[in-house]
């Protein structure tokens, strides 16, 4: 039997890093020689939710192809977000919660793709499905995918069926999910060990939007001064990676976490359209976006629609 690699999204967050092991999990109960890997570093709030419930990071990989084995997406359906060589191996499977951009396979595929605010969410179903019973510590790791996607269920992504699957999960991994969940946000938070060059890849996806090629990072933060405070510096850096990688736009998020609002600093030939497409002008280099904290369904949706 050929081996299986779950994995989700370059730069990976809690949700991508924690639905491969819990998926490559599930799947080894049915039978499947299936590995969960990563395609990028880990970020303090991942690291500190392996740590509290006793997992490993999962093994880096750079090019899929070289593996020789099949995969499962998870949390990502858009290439461009994928691993490197993924046009060229059989995807098997697709577990994902975003939008479905830029996907083609010569086979078909089992692709379940639901508006829920985390892949956990889904996972969650996909137990009960099968039924598996979910242990206490992969119990941990879907809880805090969850907090993780939602902010605490917080979000305008977060549905009533994260609300419960968080419920069930938070009660098998008897944690209190608000007190464990904000010490992890908090965790997330601390940028204090990043430095920018750090910050611009933490959470990076790449889009299209209609002809443009565009890059969309996030970072959460206590206090946004503590990544705007170097504003020069990072402006700098985001006309470096427009020119290295042919963008037209780089769209930087900092959430900040305890208001649920955010600051955008955008660069590229179509940043101006970008702050207009919220309403918005650029003052002082920054786009203020109040109430936005979700890039899939806040950001993501109207720079699609604004930018053919």
């Amino acid at each position: 039997m050929s081996k299986t690699l779950v994995f989700g999204h370059k730069n990976p967050d809690t949700d991508t890093i924690t639905s491969a092991i819990v998926y490559a999990y599930l799947k080894q109960q049915l039978g499947v020689d299936a590995e969960a890997v990563r395609l990028g570093e880990l970020n303090n709030e991942t690291k500190y939710a392996l740590e509290k419930f006793n997992f490993e990071a999962p093994r880096l990989i750079a090019n899929v192809k070289d593996e020789g084995a099949k995969v499962i997406l998870v949390d990502h359906n858009e290439f461009q977000q994928s691993a490197d060589g993924i046009e060229e191996v059989q995807i098997s499977e697709v577990i994902d919660h975003h939008r479905i951009a830029n996907f083609v396979t010569a086979d078909p595929v089992y692709f379940r793709a639901e508006p829920v605010g985390c892949t956990a969410t889904i996972l969650n179903k996909l137990f009960k499905e099968n039924n598996v019973e979910i242990p206490a510590n992969i119990a941990g790791l879907m809880l805090s995918a969850i907090i993780s996607d939602t902010l605490l269920f917080k979000s305008p992504t977060c549905t009533e069926q994260d609300v419960k699957a968080g419920e069930e999960l938070a009660a098998i991994a008897n944690v209190d999910a608000a007190q464990y969940g904000l010490a992890m946000l908090k965790a997330g938070a601390d940028l204090s060990d990043k430095s920018l060059e750090d910050l611009l890849s933490l959470d990076a996806k790449g889009f299209e939007f209609g002809q443009y090629k565009a890059t969309v990072a996030q970072v959460n933060a206590v206090d946004i001064e503590d990544v705007l405070g170097r504003q020069e510096e990072l402006e700098n850096l985001l006309n470096k990676n427009i020119a290295d990688n042919g963008l037209d736009l780089f769209f930087f998020v900092v959430t900040d976490i305890l208001n649920n609002d955010s600051t955008a600093v955008a660069a590229g030939q179509v940043a101006e359209e970008a702050a207009k497409a919220f309403g918005a002008t650029i003052v002082n280099g920054r786009i203020s976006l109040p109430g936005v904290v979700s890039r899939k369904k806040q950001i993501v949706p109207v720079l699609t629609e604004n930018l053919k």
